[in-house]
This record gives C-alpha cells, sequence and structure tokens, in this order.
C-alpha cells in the first residue's frame, strides 16, 4: 500500500486515535484525516494493518499501527517541537508514565465505554474517579504530567479527561481538585487539542 501523502485513518470517537491527532496537531504536520467506522474496516486498511486497528498511519510506503508507536514516530520525523525529553533517563520516564497510564487508567476507560450500564463500569468509573482525585496535588508543582513541558504523556491522558462527562465521571470543584482542573483547562485550551477534535468529540462538551 501506498500513498503520495501521509494518511492517518482514524476512528472519529475512540481515545488512541485522538491522542495521535493531538500529536499531528502539535506538530503542525499536513495529513489526510479519514474517519473510519471501527465496524467497517476497509481492505486498504487490512493491506496496511493486519489487525484493521484504528488509527492506522500511512507514510508513503511505511505502515503504522498501535498509537504509541505511530506518537513516537511523528516526534522523531518532526522533531519540533520535541514531545518526549531530549535525555535518555528522562524519556524512560516518560515512556513508563505512559505504560501506567495505559496499564490503570485506558483500561476503566475501555470497560466503561464497552457496557456503561454493568456493575463493571461502575466500578471502574468509581476507580477511574478516586485516581483523578489522588493525582490533582501533582499539578501544584508544574504544568503538565510530570513535566514542565507539553509531552506525550499529555498527549494520552487529554483524550481520557476530555471524555469524562461521556463516561458519566463528574469531578468535584474544591480545592483540593482545583490543580486538576485548572491542567485539563490548559490541556483543552491548546490550539493543537481544539484542532484535534472531531464533530463527535466536540460534541461531548458543547
Amino acid at each position: 500500500m501506498r500513498r503520495s501523502s501521509m494518511t492517518l485513518f482514524s476512528d472519529p470517537t475512540s481515545q488512541y486515535s485522538h491522542r495521535v491527532r493531538i500529536v499531528l496537531a502539535e506538530k503542525g504536520v499536513t495529513v489526510d484525516i479519514e474517519d473510519i467506522d471501527p465496524k467497517s474496516v476497509t481492505e486498504e486498511i487490512l493491506e496496511a494493518n493486519p489487525y484493521g486497528t484504528l488509527p492506522t498511519l500511512v507514510d508513503r510506503d511505511l505502515a503504522l499501527y498501535e498509537s504509541k508507536v505511530v506518537m513516537e514516530y511523528l516526534d522523531e520525523r518532526f522533531p519540533h517541537p520535541p514531545l518526549l525529553p531530549v535525555y535518555p533517563v528522562a524519556r524512560a520516564e516518560s515512556r513508563l508514565w505512559i505504560y501506567r497510564i495505559e496499564r490503570d487508567w485506558c483500561g476503566l476507560v475501555d470497560n466503561i465505554t464497552a457496557n456503561p450500564d454493568s456493575k463493571a463500569a461502575e466500578a471502574a468509573r468509581k476507580e477511574f474517579r478516586e485516581s483523578l482525585m489522588t493525582i490533582a496535588s501533582i499539578f501544584e508543582e508544574v504544568p503538565y504530567f510530570m513535566s514542565e513541558e507539553f509531552t506525550l504523556v499529555d498527549c494520552c491522558l487529554a483524550p481520557m479527561l476530555w471524555r469524562l462527562p461521556e463516561l458519566g465521571i463528574a469531578l468535584p470543584s474544591n480545592r483540593q481538585i482545583k490543580p486538576l482542573l485548572d491542567y485539563m483547562d490548559r490541556l483543552f485550551e491548546r490550539p493543537s487539542f481544539q484542532e484535534s477534535l472531531t464533530d463527535l468529540e466536540r460534541e461531548i462538551r458543547d
């Protein structure tokens, strides 16, 4: 499969496609974004990605899938602005944060989305909400997640935080949680984040 321009096959409602769209917008990359229903994956996508998953990125002769792989490729292919630290120790720490976010939180969000009315979803809501309240204080020290700069870690968190109303998770407005709410405002006000949103994603908070 070969395309003359870079193409992202994207699920317009998925947190995993959304994180890649944020990276593309942050980098100012010229890209064709094709919204795909994950239940109606085309032969073209299956040719590029044997798992038929989204997002799938095609860059000339190269086809990439799995959102973390795509994000790191884009960060190296388009180095400005950098979205991972330069130094190996800090880069490894960022990758570990992303791994922990996927292990601890992405699964909870996926459980809620898959069957919103189930007991498992209710338990996932409670666990995710409590986890977010626990980490709120870290944003008193630095503007982004464990960093002075916006990074790929924030690109992973932002789609989940944007979806909180859709997930049925309400955060209290008190002093304890205010640093997290301020962090969310910083993320959502970034031009790259606004550009990354699909029409369906905008409706979550309209």
